[in-house]
């Protein structure tokens, strides 16, 4: 107890240790300094200040890279602990104001990012003191942020079955095939896929949602794939498109945010895709009233 008391006299505070969560997770003082909106010496001074209060280093540097230290670790597990009871505590007293107040986090994979703004602006106009914090990642990176519990909701196209989650449909997410809009075939009202198999297939990472969804559909109908380049990102996909490098199968709404008129959708038999996206949260996870409210406010708008 005599440890414990010393422990709580300590000048620590609850922004150094925010601080120091966003450090421990971006491996950067600079990355996290970004994130927070602060000076790089402010970070620093703030983790200096925490390691002092609590007699610890946190961290030590491995030429560039920023590692935990064992006791660091254990900081970081108490201090998301922390932060889990502090976020309880706030959806408790939200749920007795209504959605007057509280946090409202996102995160989704990169194809969804055309879907859910618009929704969040709406939402944000009718409670406009939740505060959202909206996240766009590769499919990797909201798997990772899902196994930290980083986020009060996730949107996926292939949500990761390996993991113990709640999957629940949000809506549908086909995928169509695109070329620049004066391609040979682009007038056709028909094409068969072996008058594109030639063509260079552009496609996003492995580990994909949408490269998974298209790979399996492949595998399914046994159609070819000659000529694949990977591209990491649906941005750079458009421009290649539109730059003549190849075709590319992407999600009907991701095409309708890409350069209306320079791009088409082909007519390819048997397409597009039936794909989906997904609500997903870890399993017991006990939603925030304000991810109930968005939840069934996206829901209400896409019926």
């Amino acid at each position: 107890m005599s440890w414990q008391r010393r422990f709580h006299t300590r000048q620590t505070t609850f922004r150094q240790l925010e601080i120091f969560m966003r450090v421990a997770e971006d491996a950067s003082v600079t990355k996290a300094a970004k994130h927070l909106h602060l000076a790089q010496p402010t970070v620093s001074t703030q983790i200096a200040k925490l390691a002092e209060a609590l007699k610890v280093t946190l961290f030590e540097q491995v030429g560039k890279r920023l590692f935990l230290t064992d006791v660091g670790k254990d900081v970081l597990e108490a201090t998301r602990e922390l932060f889990n009871v502090m976020d309880s505590l706030e959806m408790r007293l939200a749920k007795r104001e209504g959605l007057s107040l509280g946090q409202l986090r996102i995160s989704v994979v990169t194809t969804a990012k055309y879907l859910i703004p618009t929704y969040l602006g709406e939402f944000c106009q009718m409670y406009k003191d939740i505060e959202p914090e909206f996240q766009v990642g590769n499919r990797a990176e909201i798997i990772e942020r899902l196994k930290r519990n980083a986020d009060d909701i996730y949107v996926f196209s292939n949500p990761p079955r390996e993991l113990d989650i709640e999957a629940q449909l949000l809506t549908k997410n086909p995928l169509t095939v695109i070329a620049k809009k004066d391609h040979p075939l682009a007038h056709r009202k028909s094409i068969q896929w072996d008058l594109l198999k030639e063509e260079r297939l552009l496609m996003r990472e492995m580990g994909s949602g949408t490269r998974y969804a298209i790979e399996k559909h492949f595998t399914q109908h046994q159609l070819p794939m000659n000529k694949m380049v990977t591209i990491a990102s649906n941005e750079a996909i458009k421009e290649s498109v539109m730059a003549g490098l190849g075709i590319a199968i992407v999600s009907q709404h991701a095409l309708n945010h890409m350069a209306p008129g320079n791009l088409v959708e082909l007519p390819v038999d048997g397409f597009p895709i039936a794909n989906s996206w997904y609500w997903v949260y870890p399993k017991g996870k006990h939603l925030s009233p304000a991810a109930i409210a968005f939840k069934q406010h996206v829901e209400m708008r896409l019926r």
